[in-house]
C-alpha cells in the first residue's frame, strides 16, 4: 500500500474545493478537487487509482496499490474534448518552473502578431536537469506545446531560450525543428543561447536577454509583448490538448546523499503527483541515516525550501535534494538577502543550522519590494555589494551568509574576505552533496 497526498493549495490563487468523500473509489485522472468558484485557482486530479482515506481542509489522501516508479503509459481518465484553452484550464495546469500561476489565465489574452512566446529552457538552478534531459530525448513534445502556446497567443514568433552549454539539447531541438512538426508551418522559431550564469532563467532576465527589453519589477512579460513558459509546462500543454491528460504526473531531479547513489544526479519523468518525498527517495536508492545529511530540500539549491520525508510531491516540485551536513560557522553571522534566491526566513533557517546567531540583515540594493516579496531590478547584472558587507561587519558579523546570483557573489568575494569575513552560500550543502563547485568568485 502507498498513500498519496494532494494538498488543496498547489498554485497561485485560492485552494481547490474537494469533490470526493472518504471511502470513494477513484481512478487515475479523476477529479479530486475543483477550482474555487469565482476565484483564481485550479482543479486537482488523482494520479493513481485507489480509495480516498481522508478529506480535510488542507488535502485529500488516496490509498493505492502497486504503483510503479513511473506512470509513463499507465492509462488515465481523459478530459472531455474542448477548445485548447478550455482543455488547459480543465487539466489544472500551472506553471511548472516557478510559482505555479494558472496557465489558462496566462494565455487567456492573446499577444497578437507582434508578440513572442518564449520557451524557458535555461534550467537555471544548479543540479536540476530533468528539463534538459527531456529536450535531449523528446524535443518534439515541448515543441508541440510551443506551437499550441503560439497559436493561443496569436503569434508566429517563438524563441527557445537555452544555455549554450547544453549542446546535446540544442542539437536535438535543431534537428526536430528541421522536420515537419504539427502546427509549425509558417512559424518563426529561433534558438537563443544564454550564458551559463544564475539567474539567467528568471522570467525578466529571459525577456531582457531574448528581446532586449528590461521590464519594471511590477510588470508581467506581456508588457514586453511576451509570454514565457518552461519546458515541462509546454510539454504538459501538449498532453492536455492533444491527449486529454490532466496534470497528474511530474518530472523532477533527485540528487545528493543517497545511500545507493551517493553524489549522483538522477532524473525521473512522469512521477505521480502526491507521492511522498520518502517514497521517492526510496526509489532513488534511499537516504543515509538522518544524522548523515544536513537537510532535505524541495526545489533547487537557490530557491528551494526545506521539506520533510512525509511531504508530498506537488505540481510545482522540481527537485528533491539530500544536502550535505552543515559545518559549524562563526557564532555571529550577517545575512545578505538577494531577491533572486532564498528568502530572509529561509536564510535564517540556514543560519540556525550553521549554529550561528544572526546579528545583521542587509538586502541587495536591487532587491525591490513588490507586495509581500522582492524582485531584482536587473537580474544577474548587479551593482557592488561593498556597502552592504561593510554594514554587516559593523553590526558585529564574524562571517556572512549570502544567496546571491553569480554576479553579486563575485562582488561579495572582492570585499568580504578583505574584511576578514568568511563567506557561506545557501547553495553550499546541496552543491557539496553532488560534488559540484561552490558558488564563489567566478571568472
Amino acid at each position: 500500500m502507498e498513500f498519496f497526498t494532494y494538498p488543496l493549495h498547489q498554485s497561485i490563487g485560492a485552494p481547490s474545493v474537494p469533490v470526493v468523500d472518504v471511502g470513494d473509489e477513484v481512478k487515475r485522472g479523476q477529479m479530486l478537487a475543483d477550482e474555487p468558484l469565482g476565484k483564481l485557482g485550479c482543479p486537482i486530479y488523482a494520479s493513481v487509482t485507489g480509495r480516498v482515506t481522508a478529506v480535510t481542509a488542507d488535502a485529500v489522501t488516496v490509498e493505492a496499490e502497486s504503483v510503479p516508479e513511473t506512470m509513463k503509459g499507465v492509462p488515465y481518465e481523459k478530459l472531455q474534448p474542448a477548445e485548447p484553452l478550455a482543455m488547459i484550464r480543465a487539466a489544472g495546469l500551472v506553471g511548472l518552473g516557478g510559482a505555479g500561476f494558472p496557465v489558462a489565465v496566462k494565455y487567456a489574452k492573446p499577444l497578437g502578431p507582434s508578440g513572442t512566446v518564449i520557451m524557458n529552457a535555461a534550467e537555471c538552478e544548479p543540479i536540476l536537469s530533468h528539463n534538459i534531459e527531456a529536450l535531449e530525448q523528446h524535443p518534439k513534445k515541448a515543441l508541440r506545446g510551443l506551437a499550441i502556446a503560439m497559436a493561443l497567443a496569436g503569434t508566429s514568433h517563438g524563441i527557445i531560450a537555452i544555455k549554450g552549454i547544453h549542446t546535446k539539447a540544442i542539437a536535438a531541438l535543431e534537428h526536430a525543428l528541421a522536420g515537419n512538426l504539427p502546427g509549425m508551418t509558417g512559424k518563426d522559431i529561433t534558438i537563443h543561447k544564454l550564458k551559463n550564469i544564475y539567474p539567467v532563467g528568471e522570467e525578466r532576465a529571459i525577456v531582457r536577454e531574448c528581446l532586449g527589453k528590461l521590464r519594471a519589477v511590477t510588470d508581467l512579460p506581456s508588457a514586453a509583448g511576451a509570454i514565457v513558459s518552461n519546458v515541462e509546462t509546454l510539454t504538459r500543454m501538449h498532453e492536455a490538448v492533444d491527449l486529454g491528460k490532466p496534470l497528474i504526473d511530474k518530472d523532477l531531479t533527485v540528487a545528493g546523499k543517497l545511500a545507493a547513489h551517493p553524489g549522483e544526479i538522477l532524473t525521473y519523468h512522469d512521477v505521480p503527483i502526491g507521492r511522498s518525498v520518502d517514497a521517492m527517495l526510496a526509489l532513488a536508492g534511499g537516504t543515509m541515516a538522518a544524522d548523515s545529511y544536513g537537510e532535505l530540500v524541495m526545489g533547487g539549491p537557490f530557491t528551494g525550501h526545506r521539506t520533510t520525508p512525509g511531504a508530498p510531491i506537488v505540481k510545482t516540485t522540481g527537485g528533491i535534494l539530500v544536502a550535505e551536513c552543515f559545518p559549524k560557522a562563526p557564532a555571529k553571522l550577517g545575512l545578505l538577502v538577494c531577491a533572486c534566491s532564498a528568502s530572509e526566513a529561509r536564510m535564517k533557517e540556514y543560519a540556525a543550522s550553521l549554529g550561528s546567531e544572526v546579528v545583521g540583515i542587509e538586502y541587495c540594493k536591487q532587491a525591490l519590494p513588490v507586495k509581500a516579496a522582492r524582485k531584482c531590478y536587473n537580474p544577474g547584472i548587479c551593482p557592488g555589494q561593498a556597502a552592504k558587507i561593510l554594514a554587516l561587519k559593523k553590526a558585529g558579523a564574524e562571517a556572512v551568509l549570502i544567496g546571491n546570483c553569480t554576479d553579486c557573489t563575485n562582488t561579495v568575494m572582492t570585499c568580504a574576505p578583505a574584511l576578514g569575513l568568511p563567506v557561506y552560500h545557501v547553495t553550499d550543502q546541496a552543491l557539496r552533496s553532488v560534488n559540484q563547485k561552490l558558488i564563489r568568485k567566478i571568472h
